[in-house]
């Protein structure tokens, strides 16, 4: 990210936006908290970076051609997305909101809490690109969250869903890639001529 600082009226516009997303019977788990200060942007770095050892070693144990990229070599360095992009929002769920569902889908209460929250946090990514800048999607694992929420002061009931660095964009990203539509698209019933085998799959993640 450039080091330009984000209006807070774009702020505003993308946090009043995630505010009006779905959510199961109206249960509204989301909190977010909006980190500007350097320092406290450099101590979830930190936290993120001692995270990422867990899952180094844990993609040691695949075969290179199956792990992400950037850990084929295993000598990963971790990109510096949280103390370069001049705010991050972090997407606060509370689990205590499920109730708000029917019980027979309180059997995983988390389950119900991340679809809402995948519903908010979907919100400001677009809102974040109809603004003009950029964003990035980072999942927080529960080591991760452990080690976050004394720097944040979030109470243990709270969960850590994600983290959304947002700026002025410092390249030109390149095109995604996305599966064809007639792939995944079936026709009042699912074309098993579709259907992808194991080996197609993992071929798949391979490339």
């Amino acid at each position: 990210f450039k080091p330009d600082p984000v209006p807070d009226e774009y702020l505003k516009k993308i946090l009043e936006a995630a505010r009006w997303a779905m959510s199961g019977a109206n249960g509204q788990p989301w909190e977010f908290i909006v980190v500007k200060d350097s320092e406290t942007r450099s101590k979830i770095e930190a936290a993120r970076s001692e995270a990422q050892q867990l899952t180094i070693a844990m993609e040691g144990i695949r075969v290179p051609e199956m792990r992400q990229p950037r850990y084929r070599k295993m000598e990963t360095i971790i990109p510096k997305a949280m103390t370069s992009a001049p705010v991050i929002i972090i997407a606060c769920g509370d689990p205590r909101t499920a109730q708000a569902s029917v019980l027979s889908r309180l059997n995983d209460r988390r389950w119900v809490v991340d679809e809402n929250m995948a519903n908010a946090c979907q919100i400001i990514h677009l809102a974040v690109a109809a603004c003009g800048l950029g964003s990035q999607w980072v999942t927080i694992d529960r080591y991760c969250e452990e080690l976050m929420k004394p720097i944040l002061g979030v109470p243990p009931i709270i969960r850590l869903f994600s983290m959304i660095p947002i700026g002025y964009p410092a390249y030109k990203a390149k095109m995604a890639y996305r599966r064809e539509l007639k792939e995944i698209v079936h026709d009042g019933k699912y074309d098993m001529s579709k259907y992808r085998s194991h080996e197609e799959v993992q071929e798949f993640i391979r490339n």
